[in-house]
C-alpha cells in the first residue's frame, strides 16, 4: 500500500496496550540514506489552550506499530501518561 504523509497525518493514534487515545501523527523522523522511516512523532497535548506551552512530545518507533488502519495507527508501547494517572491516583486517595 503506498501512502503519502498528508494521509498519515490524518490518522489518530491510539495505545492497544490501555486504550488511550495519544493524538495525530504530527511528523516522522527517516534516515537520509536509506529512506526509511524511524519513527512517528505525536505532538504534546497544549496546556490550557497553549498559553502554558503543551507536553512532552510523544515519539514512537516504527517497530511498536502494529497496524495502519484507514482511520487510526494502532501502536504499542508503554505509554507516559501511565504515570500521571498513577500519580493523579495517589493525591486523589490522600485528599479523602
Amino acid at each position: 500500500m503506498v501512502m503519502k504523509f498528508s494521509d498519515l497525518r490524518c490518522k489518530e493514534v491510539i495505545n492497544i496496550k490501555d486504550g488511550t487515545r495519544l493524538g495525530y501523527v504530527d511528523d516522522i523522523e527517516f534516515e537520509t540514506c536509506t529512506a526509511k522511516i524511524l519513527r512517528i512523532i505525536v505532538y504534546g497535548r497544549s496546556r490550557f489552550f497553549g498559553l502554558f506551552g503543551r507536553d512532552e512530545d510523544i515519539v514512537i518507533d516504527w517497530c511498536d506499530i502494529e497496524v495502519i488502519g484507514t482511520d487510526t495507527v494502532l501502536v504499542r508501547f508503554d505509554s507516559p501518561f501511565r504515570e500521571v494517572k498513577r500519580k493523579l491516583s495517589i493525591i486523589e486517595s490522600l485528599l479523602k
